[in-house]
């Protein structure tokens, strides 16, 4: 349900230790709170919503849930990237999105997980029971807006990706991708600028639908014209408006 973050958030990393601030509790200390679902609860209520909650940490490459296992928990991510995916009938994979801190997962309406979700950093969740959950929105309604709000964004991604296979060149996913996972970078306090990208080549290549080979060989020419300079976390984008043009074409 869908980058840059601020220093105290950085991917897969310990947050800096936030300012005690007893109307809220520990959720004093999440930096994206205002991001989430639940940034749109009062101070008594957001005491109430932690109660419902429990901090899980998992290590990279480990498993957050399974699609088609029963949806029982749902995750609000606060640090790391987690990567969502579907395995096709051929045993291909497809991944179909990158999560970051400020995402919820598992919402959805469906009694089991449409898609699986692994950690790629380090992550940290708040995780919650899903009957919990769904009880503390039917007497927040406010809450429950802001999740139709959510739900309506990232049926737009998912429009946005179905174009992004459909219509695009190699040169042009690419591009399309990093501007992309900039802005996302940029909501959450990073720079827009130095894009990081914990996710492998493969992660990418199953992501744009494009094969290993061809991602690299793309990450190439977009280096070699002096688009973005690949640097050992990610990549440095040094022509915004250049991998606009070519992304639009």
């Amino acid at each position: 349900m869908s980058i840059v973050m601020p220093d105290s958030i950085r991917l897969g990393r310990e947050c800096s230790q936030p300012k005690h601030d007893p109307a809220f509790g520990a959720c004093a200390g999440c930096a994206v709170r205002e991001l989430s679902v639940c940034g749109v609860l009062v101070p008594a209520e957001i005491n109430e919503f932690e109660k419902l909650s429990r901090s899980t940490d998992f290590e990279a490459r480990s498993t957050l849930f399974t699609e088609d296992e029963p949806a029982t928990q749902i995750f609000n991510i606060t640090q790391g990237v987690v990567r969502l995916y579907k395995l096709l009938r051929d045993g291909r994979r497809q991944i179909v999105g990158f999560a970051l801190p400020g995402d919820f997962l598992g919402l959805a309406l469906q009694d089991d997980y449409s898609v699986s979700a692994d950690a790629v950093t380090q992550v940290t969740a708040c995780r919650f029971q899903r009957n919990a959950f769904t009880q503390f929105l039917d007497v927040h309604p406010l809450m429950m807006r802001r999740l139709h709000e959510m739900a309506s964004h990232e049926l737009s991604l998912a429009q946005d990706q179905m174009v992004l296979l459909g219509r695009h060149n190699a040169d042009e996913r690419l591009a399309l991708f990093l501007l992309a996972l900039s802005e996302r970078y940029i909501r959450i306090g990073e720079s827009g600028v130095n894009v990081q990208l914990p996710m492998s080549r493969q992660d990418i290549a199953d992501y744009l639908g494009l094969t290993i080979e061809t991602v690299s060989r793309t990450f190439s020419r977009l280096a070699k014209a002096k688009l973005i300079v690949v640097v050992p976390d990610g990549v440095r984008l040094l022509e915004t408006e250049g991998l606009r043009q070519l992304a639009n074409g």
